[in-house]
C-alpha cells in the first residue's frame, strides 16, 4: 500500500480549480511520485509524476512565472 503525504493545497483565483500536491511513496518500490490532483467542480484529473518530469515541469512553470513578474515590473 502507498503512503501519501500532503504537500500543498490551493485554489486558483480565476477558474476556482482546487490543486492538491502529494508525495506518493510505494511500499514495494523505491521510487516516489508527485501526485497532482486538480478538482474542477465534481471532476478530478490526477497525474502521478516521476521526479525527473516534476523537475522539468516545475522549472518551466517557474521560468514562465519569473518572466511574467519581470514584465509587470517594467
Amino acid at each position: 500500500m502507498a503512503e501519501i503525504t500532503d504537500l500543498n493545497r490551493f485554489r486558483i483565483p480565476i477558474g476556482g480549480q482546487e490543486i492538491e500536491l502529494q508525495q506518493v511513496e510505494h511500499a514495494a518500490g523505491d521510487m516516489n511520485f508527485l501526485r497532482i490532483r486538480i478538482r474542477e467542480a465534481k471532476r478530478f484529473t490526477i497525474f502521478d509524476v516521476d521526479p525527473i518530469t516534476a523537475k522539468i515541469w516545475g522549472e518551466t512553470m517557474n521560468n514562465w512565472a519569473e518572466a511574467q513578474i519581470a514584465k509587470s515590473d517594467e
